[in-house]
């Protein structure tokens, strides 16, 4: 006979609402599948290499603001080892890999389910003027998150400016080429990149006035989708090169409004490979496809192992990853996950790959067991 999953209720209280998390004993999950256990462990490594490296990150680098004490950082990096030391034993037993069986997983992990802040998602949705928007937020359930999708953008670019390509990412301005984060933010006043919008840019200031150097041109809707999603993966002249976004102007996500309308804009840096969080350039973490998870990593902390589980086509199926990168949506915002699915060129071929993803999923925390 199944038994009645055993919980233990945690509620953190804020101005605005109060948060419930749930440990549940035996949860209801389904097959653990679309993710491969390789790319999994790399993203556990590399995030854990950043929480080791970045211990003064206190945005970052913390056990979370909002999960019961459970959680701590020890715990959380012991979490990622055992992910890729289950995945080597498997690869060298030449079995089926064990992060792939729920029962393995039920045995081994506490599952912690997260229920939403559905009540700032409303509040949202009431000054939002995307009706879509608005009613995706006001139909989140009451035991599941808002789980969108997202992905870099593939697109065609130019290393010149042309009549077609009349938009340029910029590095950071030269006026802040060689100040660190730190003390970019005890002159922010002075600098160039606290001055000037999103539209701004686009009518040409900064190329008018030769404040930034442009690191490659784009037509002005590909610069709003590249803002959006953060990495460009961009065929220039036959390359492929990789944009990161660097630092911004200072001014916040508007979530009411379309991406056209955004006064927030961001400075670009070239960079290796597709990157998720970092405090700076230099320390981001590579990320992977299917097992990298954006979110609020302010008040949930980096690193956390997280499954989300859904319903197709008449199948439970669950998916592992790692939350490792962020947003400026993920600001205050506490009912939502956001998948890294792939490169797409644009809508059709996204919406063709990815439409059996649900908008809802149930969700949990998962920490090794002690």
């Amino acid at each position: 006979m199944r038994k009645w999953p055993v919980i233990v209720l945690f509620f953190i209280s804020f101005p605005s609402m109060a948060l419930q998390f749930v440990v549940e004993e035996n949860p209801n999950i389904g097959l653990p599948k679309g993710f491969k256990g390789s790319e999994l462990c790399q993203v556990a490594e590399n995030t854990r290499t950043y929480l080791v490296s970045n211990k003064a990150d206190k945005f970052a680098v913390h056990a979370g603001s909002n999960i019961h004490s459970h959680f701590s950082l020890p715990r959380i990096m012991k979490t990622l080892d055992f992910l890729c030391q289950t995945y080597r034993e498997d690869v060298r037993a030449k079995r089926a890999s064990r992060l792939h069986d729920a029962d393995f997983l039920q045995q081994h992990f506490e599952f912690i389910r997260w229920y939403p802040d559905t009540k700032t998602a409303n509040d949202i949705a009431d000054k939002s003027t995307n009706e879509v928007k608005s009613r995706l937020l006001r139909n989140i359930p009451n035991d599941s998150i808002f789980l969108t999708k997202y992905y870099t953008k593939k697109l065609n670019a130019s290393a010149v400016k042309t009549q077609h390509f009349d938009q340029a990412l910029y590095s950071l301005p030269y006026d802040e080429q060689q100040l660190p984060l730190a003390q970019a933010e005890q002159v922010k006043e002075t600098l160039t990149r606290y001055q000037y919008t999103r539209q701004d840019v686009i009518n040409g200031v900064l190329l008018e006035k030769n404040l930034a150097k442009p690191l490659v041109w784009l037509t002005e809707e590909a610069l709003h989708d590249v803002l959006l999603q953060g990495t460009g993966v961009l065929n220039v002249n036959g390359e492929t090169r990789y944009f990161n976004v660097h630092r911004n102007n200072g001014i916040a996500y508007n979530y009411s409004i379309g991406k056209r309308e955004q006064a927030r804009y961001w400075y670009f840096a070239e960079v290796p490979s597709i990157m998720g969080y970092g405090e700076t350039l230099a320390s981001k973490i590579a990320i992977k496809p299917q097992v990298t998870f954006a979110g609020n990593v302010a008040q949930l902390g980096l690193g956390k192992l997280v499954m989300v589980s859904y319903q197709n086509q008449g199948e439970k199926i669950s998916r592992l990853g790692i939350l490792a990168d962020q947003g400026g949506a993920f600001d205050n915002n506490l009912f939502q996950l956001d998948l890294l699915v792939d490169s797409y060129f644009g809508w059709q071929d996204y919406h063709q790959a990815n439409k059996h993803l649900p908008d809802y999923a149930d969700a949990w925390f998962m920490l090794i067991k002690e």
